[in-house]
C-alpha cells in the first residue's frame, strides 16, 4: 500500500513541476546594455517588402510633392492599425492621420521587386550617361598625337618624383 501511495505522490509532484520547455534560455531575456533610443524604429516589414521613411515636411512646410512622387513610385503608407503591438509615434491629425510618422517623415513600404526594377533603371541610366561622355571624349579626339583608345576609370596619385639613385 505504501508503494501505491508513494507512486501517487510522485505522479502528483510531476504534475506540479514546471515543464522544462518553459525554463529554456530563449524564454529568459538577458539585460541589454543601454544605448540611445532610435527615433526611426520601424516594425518589421512583411515578406517581400522593405520599410522606408519618406519626407512629408521640411522646416515646417509640407512636401506633398515628394510624398505624391513616392506614392506614384509604388510606396504604400504604413498605418498603426496594421501593427497594433508596435509602439511608435503616429500622425494624430491631418491628411496622414493614423500613419507612423516622426519629425516630418512618414513610414512607407515598397515591394522588393519595385526596388530591384528601380535599381536596374538607374544603373542603366548611369551606364548610358557614362557611354555618352566617353563618346563625346572620343569624338573630340581630333589630334593624332592625343589618341585615346579606351578611357581609363582610375586615377593614380604620386608624391614627388623618384630619384635615379632610389629604388
Amino acid at each position: 500500500m505504501a508503494d501505491k501511495d508513494s507512486l501517487a505522490e510522485e505522479a502528483e509532484a510531476d504534475s506540479v513541476r514546471t515543464p522544462r520547455a518553459k525554463t529554456t534560455r530563449e524564454t529568459t531575456q538577458a539585460r541589454r546594455p543601454w544605448q540611445p533610443p532610435s527615433k526611426l524604429d520601424a516594425p518589421p516589414a512583411p515578406d517581400g517588402f522593405k520599410h522606408r521613411w519618406i519626407r512629408c515636411e521640411t522646416r515646417g512646410f509640407n512636401d506633398a510633392q515628394n510624398v505624391s512622387a513616392r506614392l506614384r513610385e509604388g510606396y504604400e503608407l504604413v498605418r498603426k492599425d496594421e501593427y497594433p503591438d508596435f509602439e511608435s509615434p503616429v500622425m494624430d491629425s491631418g491628411k496622414y492621420e493614423g500613419v507612423f510618422g516622426v519629425g516630418g517623415l512618414l513610414l512607407a513600404r515598397i515591394p522588393d521587386e519595385t526596388i530591384a526594377e528601380r535599381t536596374a533603371y538607374f544603373e542603366k541610366r548611369n551606364s548610358d550617361l557614362q557611354e555618352a561622355v566617353d563618346h563625346d571624349l572620343l569624338r573630340e579626339n581630333a589630334h593624332s598625337t592625343m589618341v585615346i583608345g579606351k578611357p581609363e576609370r582610375q586615377s593614380r596619385v604620386t608624391f614627388g618624383s623618384r630619384q635615379k639613385g632610389e629604388a
